[in-house]
Protein backbone atom coordinates (compact mmCIF):
# COMPACT_ATOMS: atom_id res chain seq x y z
CA UNK A 1 0.00 0.00 0.00
CA UNK A 2 1.42 3.39 -0.96
CA UNK A 3 1.96 6.25 1.44
CA UNK A 4 -0.96 8.47 2.28
CA UNK A 5 -3.37 5.58 1.73
CA UNK A 6 -7.07 6.00 2.53
CA UNK A 7 -9.33 3.37 4.05
CA UNK A 8 -13.02 3.77 4.69
CA UNK A 9 -14.27 1.89 7.79
CA UNK A 10 -16.90 -0.65 6.80
CA UNK A 11 -19.73 -1.34 9.20
CA UNK A 12 -20.01 -4.96 10.28
CA UNK A 13 -22.59 -6.90 8.31
CA UNK A 14 -25.00 -9.02 10.35
CA UNK A 15 -23.23 -12.31 10.99
CA UNK A 16 -20.19 -11.22 8.95
CA UNK A 17 -17.70 -9.21 11.01
CA UNK A 18 -15.24 -7.14 9.02
CA UNK A 19 -11.77 -8.63 8.71
CA UNK A 20 -8.74 -7.13 10.44
CA UNK A 21 -6.65 -4.99 8.09
CA UNK A 22 -2.87 -5.26 8.10
CA UNK A 23 -0.87 -2.60 6.25
CA UNK A 24 2.60 -3.52 4.93
CA UNK A 25 2.94 -6.05 7.72
CA UNK A 26 3.49 -3.20 10.19
CA UNK A 27 0.20 -1.63 11.19
CA UNK A 28 -2.96 -3.57 11.95
CA UNK A 29 -6.44 -2.01 12.03
CA UNK A 30 -8.76 -4.22 14.08
CA UNK A 31 -12.20 -5.16 12.85
CA UNK A 32 -13.73 -3.32 15.81
CA UNK A 33 -12.89 0.03 14.15
CA UNK A 34 -16.06 0.88 12.24
CA UNK A 35 -16.69 4.58 13.02
CA UNK A 36 -15.19 7.64 14.68
CA UNK A 37 -15.80 6.59 18.27
CA UNK A 38 -14.32 3.12 17.81
CA UNK A 39 -11.33 4.69 16.05
CA UNK A 40 -10.76 6.96 19.07
CA UNK A 41 -10.92 4.01 21.45
CA UNK A 42 -8.40 2.15 19.32
CA UNK A 43 -6.13 5.22 19.10
CA UNK A 44 -6.09 5.49 22.91
CA UNK A 45 -5.34 1.80 23.40
CA UNK A 46 -2.04 -0.04 23.77
CA UNK A 47 -2.79 -1.77 20.45
CA UNK A 48 -2.42 1.44 18.44
CA UNK A 49 0.63 1.13 16.11
CA UNK A 50 3.85 2.77 17.23
CA UNK A 51 5.01 3.14 13.63
CA UNK A 52 3.32 5.27 10.99
CA UNK A 53 0.92 8.19 11.07
CA UNK A 54 -2.85 7.75 11.19
CA UNK A 55 -5.88 10.03 11.10
CA UNK A 56 -9.65 9.71 11.01
CA UNK A 57 -10.98 12.22 8.48
CA UNK A 58 -14.78 12.29 8.54
CA UNK A 59 -15.32 8.63 7.67
CA UNK A 60 -11.94 7.88 6.14
CA UNK A 61 -8.85 6.47 7.82
CA UNK A 62 -5.68 8.07 6.45
CA UNK A 63 -2.45 6.10 6.77
CA UNK A 64 1.14 7.14 6.07
CA UNK A 65 3.98 4.68 6.69
CA UNK A 66 6.73 6.74 5.05
CA UNK A 67 9.68 8.01 7.06
CA UNK A 68 9.62 11.67 8.05
CA UNK A 69 11.99 13.92 6.10
CA UNK A 70 14.80 15.27 8.30
CA UNK A 71 14.98 18.84 7.03
CA UNK A 72 11.78 19.66 5.12
CA UNK A 73 9.57 18.29 7.89
CA UNK A 74 11.21 17.49 11.23
CA UNK A 75 13.55 20.49 11.31
CA UNK A 76 10.67 22.82 10.42
CA UNK A 77 8.29 21.66 13.15
CA UNK A 78 11.16 21.62 15.66
CA UNK A 79 11.98 25.27 14.90
CA UNK A 80 8.32 26.25 15.31
CA UNK A 81 7.91 24.24 18.50
CA UNK A 82 11.03 25.76 20.02
CA UNK A 83 9.90 29.33 19.34
CA UNK A 84 6.20 28.92 20.17
CA UNK A 85 6.70 26.84 23.32
CA UNK A 86 9.10 29.47 24.65
CA UNK A 87 6.78 32.34 23.68
CA UNK A 88 3.70 30.68 25.21
CA UNK A 89 5.53 29.91 28.45
CA UNK A 90 7.01 33.38 28.84
CA UNK A 91 3.67 35.05 28.13
CA UNK A 92 1.84 32.52 30.35
CA UNK A 93 -0.78 31.92 27.65
CA UNK A 94 -1.53 28.23 27.98
CA UNK A 95 -0.12 25.09 26.37
CA UNK A 96 1.81 24.41 23.18
CA UNK A 97 2.21 20.75 22.23
CA UNK A 98 4.36 19.30 19.48
CA UNK A 99 3.32 16.29 17.41
CA UNK A 100 2.21 13.03 18.98
CA UNK A 101 -0.92 14.34 20.70
CA UNK A 102 -4.26 12.94 19.55
CA UNK A 103 -6.77 15.72 18.82
CA UNK A 104 -10.41 14.73 18.27
CA UNK A 105 -13.58 16.63 17.46
CA UNK A 106 -16.81 14.64 17.26
CA UNK A 107 -18.76 17.31 15.39
CA UNK A 108 -16.20 17.43 12.60
CA UNK A 109 -15.59 13.67 12.58
CA UNK A 110 -11.90 14.30 13.13
CA UNK A 111 -9.09 12.54 14.98
CA UNK A 112 -5.48 13.27 14.09
CA UNK A 113 -2.07 14.12 15.50
CA UNK A 114 -1.19 17.61 14.24
CA UNK A 115 2.44 18.67 13.96
CA UNK A 116 1.68 21.17 16.71
CA UNK A 117 -1.23 22.75 18.55
CA UNK A 118 -1.90 25.52 21.04
CA UNK A 119 -4.57 25.69 23.74
CA UNK A 120 -5.07 28.84 25.75
CA UNK A 121 -5.98 28.68 29.43
CA UNK A 122 -9.34 30.24 28.52
CA UNK A 123 -10.07 27.49 25.99
CA UNK A 124 -9.45 24.80 28.59
CA UNK A 125 -11.37 26.61 31.36
CA UNK A 126 -14.39 27.16 29.11
CA UNK A 127 -14.55 23.51 28.09
CA UNK A 128 -13.94 24.29 24.41
CA UNK A 129 -11.20 21.66 24.71
CA UNK A 130 -10.61 19.10 27.42
CA UNK A 131 -8.12 16.40 28.34
CA UNK A 132 -9.15 12.76 27.93
CA UNK A 133 -7.56 10.33 30.37
CA UNK A 134 -5.76 7.20 29.26
CA UNK A 135 -6.78 3.72 30.32
CA UNK A 136 -3.90 3.40 32.77
CA UNK A 137 -2.34 6.82 33.40
CA UNK A 138 -2.24 10.49 32.44
CA UNK A 139 -4.00 12.13 29.53
CA UNK A 140 -3.72 10.82 25.98
CA UNK A 141 -6.20 12.88 23.94
CA UNK A 142 -7.40 16.44 23.47
CA UNK A 143 -11.13 16.53 22.74
CA UNK A 144 -12.57 19.70 21.24
CA UNK A 145 -11.05 22.66 19.43
CA UNK A 146 -7.54 23.94 20.15
CA UNK A 147 -6.94 27.61 19.38
CA UNK A 148 -4.32 26.81 16.74
CA UNK A 149 -3.02 23.78 14.85
CA UNK A 150 0.10 23.35 12.72
CA UNK A 151 0.78 21.03 9.79
CA UNK A 152 4.06 20.77 7.90
CA UNK A 153 3.41 19.44 4.40
CA UNK A 154 5.08 16.23 3.24
CA UNK A 155 4.83 14.77 -0.26
CA UNK A 156 2.54 12.05 1.11
CA UNK A 157 0.30 14.49 3.01
CA UNK A 158 -0.41 17.24 0.47
CA UNK A 159 -4.10 16.44 -0.02
CA UNK A 160 -4.65 15.76 3.69
CA UNK A 161 -3.02 18.99 4.85
CA UNK A 162 -4.20 21.40 2.16
CA UNK A 163 -7.71 20.05 1.58
CA UNK A 164 -9.04 17.57 4.16
CA UNK A 165 -7.65 19.18 7.31
CA UNK A 166 -8.28 22.69 6.03
CA UNK A 167 -11.97 21.79 5.86
CA UNK A 168 -12.14 19.71 9.05
CA UNK A 169 -10.12 22.07 11.25
CA UNK A 170 -12.48 24.83 10.12
CA UNK A 171 -15.56 22.69 10.89
CA UNK A 172 -14.09 22.02 14.32
CA UNK A 173 -13.92 25.77 14.96
CA UNK A 174 -10.12 26.00 15.29
CA UNK A 175 -9.32 29.70 15.12
CA UNK A 176 -5.99 29.44 13.30
CA UNK A 177 -4.43 26.84 11.03
CA UNK A 178 -0.72 27.25 10.32
CA UNK A 179 0.48 25.53 7.16
CA UNK A 180 4.16 25.28 6.21
CA UNK A 181 5.71 23.75 3.10
CA UNK A 182 9.51 23.57 2.97
CA UNK A 183 9.92 20.93 0.26
CA UNK A 184 10.97 23.31 -2.48
CA UNK A 185 13.73 25.90 -2.77
CA UNK A 186 11.46 28.55 -1.23
CA UNK A 187 9.67 27.97 2.08
CA UNK A 188 5.94 28.75 2.17
CA UNK A 189 4.31 29.80 5.46
CA UNK A 190 0.57 30.43 5.53
CA UNK A 191 -1.47 31.55 8.52
CA UNK A 192 -5.13 30.69 7.94
CA UNK A 193 -7.80 32.45 9.99
CA UNK A 194 -11.27 31.07 10.74
CA UNK A 195 -14.00 32.96 8.88
CA UNK A 196 -17.71 32.45 8.18
CA UNK A 197 -17.31 30.23 5.10
CA UNK A 198 -13.87 28.75 5.59
CA UNK A 199 -10.32 29.74 6.34
CA UNK A 200 -8.86 32.90 4.85
CA UNK A 201 -5.16 33.64 4.58
CA UNK A 202 -3.73 36.35 6.79
CA UNK A 203 -2.52 39.34 4.80
CA UNK A 204 1.23 39.24 4.33
CA UNK A 205 2.88 42.32 5.77
CA UNK A 206 6.16 43.88 4.69
CA UNK A 207 9.10 41.44 4.73
CA UNK A 208 6.80 38.42 5.05
CA UNK A 209 5.37 38.98 8.53
CA UNK A 210 1.94 37.50 9.31
CA UNK A 211 -0.29 38.79 12.11
CA UNK A 212 -1.85 36.19 14.44
CA UNK A 213 -5.07 37.19 16.24
CA UNK A 214 -4.71 34.15 18.52
CA UNK A 215 -1.24 35.11 19.81
CA UNK A 216 -1.63 38.87 19.19
CA UNK A 217 1.81 38.93 17.60
CA UNK A 218 3.31 38.81 14.13
CA UNK A 219 5.36 35.83 12.95
CA UNK A 220 7.78 35.13 10.13
CA UNK A 221 9.43 31.90 8.99
CA UNK A 222 12.94 32.25 7.57
CA UNK A 223 15.22 29.74 5.89
CA UNK A 224 18.98 29.91 5.76
CA UNK A 225 21.82 27.53 4.95
CA UNK A 226 24.00 26.16 7.74
CA UNK A 227 27.76 25.65 7.55
CA UNK A 228 27.32 22.21 5.99
CA UNK A 229 24.99 23.47 3.29
CA UNK A 230 21.76 22.15 4.81
CA UNK A 231 18.59 24.22 5.33
CA UNK A 232 18.09 25.89 8.70
CA UNK A 233 14.75 27.29 9.81
CA UNK A 234 13.63 29.88 12.34
CA UNK A 235 10.28 31.21 13.49
CA UNK A 236 10.60 34.89 14.39
CA UNK A 237 8.17 36.69 16.69
CA UNK A 238 7.53 40.40 17.11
Amino acid sequence: MSSGALLRPVAKSRGKPRLDIRVNGIASIPSSVVDHETYRRWARSDDFPEQGRFAYLNGTIWIDLTMEQVFSHNAVKTAIASALATFVRRQDLGYYFSDGNLVSHSGAGLSCEPDGCFLSYETVKSGQARWVAGATEGFVEIEGAPDMTLEVVSTSSVAKDTQDLRELYWKAGIAEYWLVDARGPTLTFSLLKHAAKGYIEARRQADGWLRSPVFERSFRMTQRTDRLGNPQFELEVR
